[in-house]
């Protein structure tokens, strides 16, 4: 009875480790999309999306290989993959906008520049 406990134990151990290590390669390949993206990507703007929509899952990715490894620290990584949710497209947004406010050039294929009307109207933002 004991050897079964132990041999039930230990297959539970390689599956866990097998469902990081496999988590870990699609973390590799999201990454790697990542930095293709920065490098194909004809402008700025799609640069900053392709980065950003790869990094954010990646990180999710990373943080639920851990969850795996070491499962009491789940609660804390939930905060971390909640973090991660509202930070990472916050601060593409922003930096886009500063991006588009300081007329960095979009690409000669982008058909609509949703920001234009912005411009049009003096920012009424009341942004400096």
């Amino acid at each position: 009875m004991l050897q079964l406990l132990l041999l039930v134990v230990c297959a539970g151990i390689l599956i866990s480790g097998l469902l990081a290590v496999c988590l870990n390669n699609l973390i590799a390949a999201f990454l790697f999309s990542a930095g293709l993206g920065l490098v194909r990507m004809p402008d700025a703007y799609t640069r900053i999306q392709a980065g950003t929509k790869a990094t954010t899952l990646g990180n999710i990715l990373i943080v639920a290989g851990l969850a795996f490894y070491h499962p009491g620290w789940s609660p804390k990584l939930a905060l971390v993959v909640f973090f991660v949710l509202m930070t990472n497209p916050v601060s593409s947004h922003a930096l886009s906008r500063a991006a588009h406010r300081i007329r960095t050039p979009m690409a000669p294929a982008t058909v609509t520049d949703a920001l234009a009307d912005d411009d049009k109207s003096g920012d009424a933002e009341g942004a400096p």
